[in-house]
């Protein structure tokens, strides 16, 4: 049966593969033809989810190329899950190395936005710290203190200006993209998801705080890393956007 199913699924997603051996209609007589029309919608509903989970990237490269590009796509990557909330995980290793997008080598970037976004979105409901525990504590202890971040948080750093190429695809704000690396911030504090563009300095310093570093490491690190980084107004920002799930002192 096994056997089977992995024919099946082979053929489904291979045009160029026979009908699975033994396959018939409700008639009784072999499902050549039904089976190709099943296959062919299979991948069309497949090209239209995964529109749907990446319009920015369908917006920027067009509807013709991206019902290509998709189909090629959901060809080699058929979903492992029922769950489709989560499929393209891994789109935009996929356009990495996609050779007809290769002259956007921002595509991959704005991939793992958008992506992000449905993560955040999914993430499972958690309460916001209360900053005020920090109130009172001598420099040294803050130091030491260690910010758990929500797990709708999620940080896409680029070399491209991702931010304002979704910015400029996904929401009414049409100015100008210019030129640039952009790190962003992807959260959930309330009910929308929210995508900001973070300070310099400040895609480094979360990154540290999630993996665990205590406040004064991360800041340090952040600051070696880009020596314009302000550590007060990355941290009113983390609280003004209530990402920090708790507060280790």
């Amino acid at each position: 049966m096994a056997d089977y199913q992995h024919a099946f699924a082979d053929a489904l997603f291979d045009p160029s593969k026979p009908v699975p051996a033994g396959l018939v209609g409700p008639d009784g007589l072999p499902a050549g033809r039904r089976f190709d029309i099943y296959r062919n919608n299979v991948v069309v509903a497949l090209i239209e989810a995964l529109g749907d989970a990446f319009p920015v990237v369908r917006a920027v490269v067009g509807e013709e190329f991206f019902e290509a590009m998709a189909g090629v796509y959901v060809r080699a990557h058929p979903p492992s899950s029922p769950r489709m909330m989560f499929y393209g995980a891994d789109f935009a290793e996929f356009l990495e190395s996609f050779p007809p997008a290769a002259g956007l080598a921002y595509l991959p970037d704005v991939a793992r936005l958008e992506y992000a976004r449905r993560l955040a979105y999914h993430a499972a409901d958690e309460p916001a710290a209360d900053p005020s525990v920090l109130a009172g504590l001598d420099p040294a202890a803050i130091s030491q203190v260690q910010l758990a971040l929500q797990a709708a948080c999620h940080i896409v750093c680029s070399a491209h200006p991702v931010h304002a190429i979704w910015r400029f695809n996904a929401t009414k704000d049409k100015s100008p993209v210019q030129p640039g690396a952009e790190d962003v911030l992807v959260s959930r504090p309330g009910d929308a998801v929210l995508v900001q563009l973070l300070p310099p300095g400040g895609a480094a310093f979360l990154l540290e705080l999630e993996a665990g570093e205590p406040l004064g490491v991360a800041a340090a690190r952040a600051a070696a890393e880009t020596p314009e980084f302000d550590l007060g107004a990355s941290l009113a920002g983390m609280f003004a956007a209530r990402i920090v799930r708790t507060i280790s002192v």
